[in-house]
């Protein structure tokens, strides 16, 4: 039994600590309060309740006047009671307010013949029958998205976050219900949003049955358990969500080798501080990839398996310089396709080469690097020659370093490929920031990329205005649609040339 004294927000129990939790059920506990004016629960009261899905809360306004007790002491008589119940709401009723109902103002003895169990249950059933009108498919986590914007974003590069935010959970096997954001001048150190907000957090996850939070950033081990302590559902960060969909994607050995390493470096610092209701048994995003007997493991055990995946990728960092050097020997120039992760870079494979690369329209469709040899006129000839063609992991938005780490060998067939192309979506309506995010990041890598065309795709699903701003400021560039084959053979010219200034000084 536990006896908290105070007020229903200081008498707060965790989350995780209630006996019952869950988007259908209430917490088992029932919670009476004392206040000395005649006025019903406050706000602030109510919000506490609906966080920790109370039972009930009973609230007991005292006269200040009453009988002496043996003794002394002055002891007051209940004038008035009001009784507070959450109720079953749905995520369009959200704006109204909080998902609690008061009743008006009752006596004592009203209060006394209300059967609690019965209107317990009902409430319950009520619940339960709206969480499983909203669970449309079990397979997916209902998702609820968080985006803090800091001062060093502007409001398009904000939204442009959260839409691609909302993409990676889709690909990685959920559905966003709803959005929440907040501004900020920085992160809060300890739950990065405010205080009023995690508890706006905790309200939503309950009132569109969400059981996972993903936040729009990289959060510390001690934020992720300060979060999940007080809103008590699962939280991950966005380079979690990338993780678990490279752990989906990866096909090859490599593959799946570099994935794991990248996980086992992300998790490593994030061990402790699970508790038995953040089990990453159930399943859902950010479970898949190494395991839960892994991840259990002392962290001797667990650093002796980073170096041995280092040791293996590092053999295959040499297995592929080897390929190159074999490649290099036979004079065969090679052409690495970089771009934003979803530019079309497979299907452009798929088009010079008839790759058949699986694509699709998500981000990081594939994984795994795929060479095909392609035919292209030779700049001061005109003859056919063969180069080899590499389409390389898609990058993305402040790629996480883990990632970086772990895919250096799938990354060193771009900064030892003789030229690169670099593919941009432009009917993507943050084509200009996705392109200097994937120059940023060539320009981090230690060793020096060679040179690269631009080309621009999709420009079936661009709008003339469009087309021409970025003709005007890319002239250079190549417009092509590779779903259409429309600009290909522009395309191999391109190629030609742009291997010819490549090679040259060999």
């Amino acid at each position: 039994m536990r006896v908290g004294v105070g007020t229903v927000r200081q008498t707060q129990i965790p989350a995780l600590e209630l006996p019952r939790y869950g988007a259908g059920r209430l917490s088992g506990i029932r919670c009476i309060t004392t206040f000395l004016q005649s006025e019903p629960p406050k706000e602030a009261a109510l919000t506490a309740m609906a966080i920790q899905r109370l039972d009930a809360l009973v609230v007991l306004t005292l006269t200040g006047e009453g009988f002496e007790r043996r003794g002394g002491g002055a002891t007051g008589y209940v004038k008035e009671t009001w009784l507070a119940t959450l109720k079953a709401q749905t995520p369009e009723d959200s704006s109204v307010g909080l998902p609690v109902e008061v009743s008006p103002p009752i006596s004592l003895d009203m209060l006394t013949q209300q059967d609690f169990q019965e209107l317990i249950d009902g409430l319950e059933a009520e619940l339960q029958s709206q969480f499983v009108a909203q669970a449309v498919d079990p397979d997916r986590d209902r998702v609820l998205a968080v985006g803090l914007m800091t001062g060093k974003m502007t409001a398009d590069e904000f939204e442009d976050s959260l839409a691609e935010l909302a993409r990676l959970v889709d690909t990685a096997g959920g559905v966003v219900v709803q959005t929440l954001r907040q501004s900020r001048p920085s992160p809060h150190p300890q739950t990065v949003v405010g205080a009023g907000k995690v508890e706006e957090i905790a309200l939503a996850a309950q009132t569109n049955g969400a059981n996972l939070i993903v936040f729009d950033r990289d959060l510390t081990p001690s934020q992720v358990r300060n979060l999940e302590i007080q809103i008590g559902v699962r939280v991950v960060d966005r380079t979690e969500v990338i993780l678990d969909i490279f752990a989906q994607r990866a096909r090859s050995g490599a593959g799946k080798l570099q994935v794991e390493l990248a996980q086992l470096e992300y998790m490593l610092p994030r061990l402790t501080g699970r508790g038995q209701a953040m089990s990453r048994l159930g399943g859902g995003i950010g479970t898949r990839g190494p395991g839960e007997t892994k991840l259990e493991t002392e962290r001797r055990a667990i650093s002796r398996r980073i170096a041995r995946l280092q040791q293996e990728v590092n053999d295959l960092q040499a297995h592929r310089h080897r390929l190159r050097q074999h490649r290099q020997h036979q004079e065969v120039p090679s052409v690495a396709i970089v771009g934003y992760t979803n530019a079309g870079k497979s299907t452009l494979l798929n088009a010079l080469s008839d790759a058949e690369v699986y694509t699709a329209d998500q981000l990081f469709a594939t994984l795994d690097p795929t060479t095909r040899r392609v035919v292209v006129p030779d700049a001061v000839t005109g003859e056919p020659q063969t180069v080899v063609l590499t389409d390389t992991v898609g990058f993305i938005r402040e790629l996480p370093d883990t990632l970086m780490d772990a895919f250096r060998a799938t990354l060193e067939e771009v900064t030892e490929a003789d030229a690169l192309l670099h593919v941009v979506d432009l009917s993507h309506s943050g084509w200009q920031r996705q392109m200097e995010s994937v120059i940023g990041i060539l320009t981090d890598m230690t060793i020096a990329t060679g040179p690269a065309l631009v080309v621009f795709n999709k420009i079936d699903q661009v709008a003339g205005e469009v087309l021409e701003v970025a003709k005007e400021k890319y002239p250079q560039s190549v417009f092509i649609s590779a779903s259409d084959r429309i600009g290909l053979e522009t395309l191999r010219l391109r190629i030609g040339q742009l291997l010819h200034y490549a090679v040259a000084p060999r």
